[in-house]
């Protein structure tokens, strides 16, 4: 249903309250967002690291490197994603917010062979994963 609005163009008009669709978008959107998230970090190889910005950029969400940490902690038990290889861009293992969740994800990497300097460090320059461009 179309409408007119004061400059004489035609909108779509509304009717009633259109915010549960404006929710439903904004869900397909992180949803659509966080699989690619997902597909990224399933990529990285064992024994390689990759920052949260440089999953935000391959997956075409540039600077949103928070986005992939919300997408990392809502990840269910259940998939097959490597997230222990997503770390911060100084090389460190963010804190979590449950207790003992940083010491698992270095156990998880030392596993796999990658290294911690003596202030808990990855060396990027080492360890972090460089793909080749598709």
């Amino acid at each position: 249903m179309l409408g007119n609005c004061s400059s004489g163009e035609r909108r779509p008009r509304t009717i009633g309250s259109n915010s549960w669709l404006r929710e439903t978008v904004r869900v397909e959107s992180r949803d659509n967002s966080y699989a690619r998230i997902y597909a990224v970090v399933r990529r990285i190889p064992k024994g390689r690291v990759a920052t949260y910005g440089q999953v935000a950029s391959l997956a075409g969400l540039g600077g949103h490197a928070r986005q992939v940490g919300y997408a990392l902690h809502s990840l269910p038990s259940d998939r097959a994603v490597p997230w222990h290889r997503v770390i911060n861009s100084r090389g460190l293992v963010s804190q979590r917010a449950e207790p003992g969740g940083d010491a698992i994800q270095r156990q998880l990497l030392e596993r796999e062979g990658v290294s911690f300097d003596a202030a808990d460090r990855v060396a990027l320059a080492v360890y972090q994963w460089r793909p080749r461009r598709r």
